[in-house]
């Protein structure tokens, strides 16, 4: 015997809703790794001239995290735009999974030693993670802003146009009310008799 369609509705909704989060998240490192790795290549030389190592930890980690600081934020405006998503867990579920895949590379590559690079990069790429999330969260909501202004917009000019539209009717059934015939139209005069 098989279940209602309707009972497992909402599971599926969550799986893809999911599944979404996940490959948001995905798209969002694969992005933001090619645009830092072009923008590393470009501020190599003029960073190793920097005085001090902070200065240059502090780069490189926000060039690291350029894909949960600035492409995470885009995609999930853009999707926020266009789906009805919740801003906590969207941004977070998003981050959480490119981080994933990120500390497994690290893992890979390096093994342990891959995952722990000393305590001020680790707080920097805790507090770069957290505003990436952060500003995610602001762009999920602001994305779900703007289409709920832009769906209010499209059901006032609908409406608008619908009074139009009304307008338009009374005013051609009042003219046509005027220029109506004295006889009514379905009617024929009597035929005359023959003889």
């Amino acid at each position: 015997m098989s279940s209602p369609p309707g009972m497992l509705e909402p599971l599926r909704v969550r799986l893809r809703r999911f599944q979404f989060i996940l490959g948001l998240g995905f798209l969002a490192l694969m992005i933001g790794s090619v645009v830092s790795v072009s923008l590393a290549y470009r501020l190599s030389t003029r960073v190793e001239d920097l005085p001090g190592e902070l200065p240059r930890l502090v780069i490189g980690i926000v060039l690291q995290n350029l894909w949960v600081l600035g492409a995470l934020p885009l995609l999930c405006y853009g999707a926020a735009r266009i789906l009805e998503l919740k801003p906590l867990s969207t941004s977070l579920g998003a981050a959480l999974s490119g981080e994933f895949f990120v500390l497994s590379l690290d893992f890979v590559r390096d093994g342990m030693e891959g995952l722990w690079s000393g305590w001020e990069a680790a707080v920097l790429r805790l507090l770069a993670f957290s505003a990436g999330v952060f500003l995610s969260h602001r762009a999920v909501a602001k994305g779900r802003a703007a289409s709920a202004r832009t769906a209010a917009a499209a059901q006032a000019r609908a409406e608008a146009q619908k009074a139009e539209y009304l307008e338009f009717l009374r005013e051609a059934e009042k003219g046509g009310e005027r220029s109506a015939p004295s006889e009514p139209v379905g009617e024929a005069p009597p035929p005359t008799p023959e003889r």
